[in-house]
């Protein structure tokens, strides 16, 4: 975990570093939605974003700024919200 805050309405985002494969960095934006009456217990909270790149502090700096502007974390959301109703897995960017 390399960043964590508490958004308004409940819950949380994070911004998580993955594991390198082959030299590529990985990270994502994920959000913790507690007030969703859909959750479950247990269940992932949704990826709105996952990059890779060569650089950690690029990934994250990127990511930064997703993750502090409730406006892209909402958009985001609708994203995910949209790619699975379609079946498409729900990652976005």
């Amino acid at each position: 975990m390399l960043f964590t805050r508490e958004l308004p309405g409940g819950g949380y985002v994070a911004i998580e570093s993955l594991p390198e494969e082959a030299g590529v960095h990985r990270a994502r934006v994920c959000v913790e939605r507690r007030t969703d009456p859909d959750r479950r217990l247990g269940h992932v909270p949704p990826i709105i974003v996952t990059l890779e790149g060569a650089s950690p502090a690029e990934l994250f700096e990127q990511l930064y700024r997703i993750a502090v502007d409730n406006v892209e974390i909402a958009r985001g959301i609708m994203k995910w919200q949209a790619a699975r109703r379609k079946g498409l897995g729900g990652e976005t960017h």
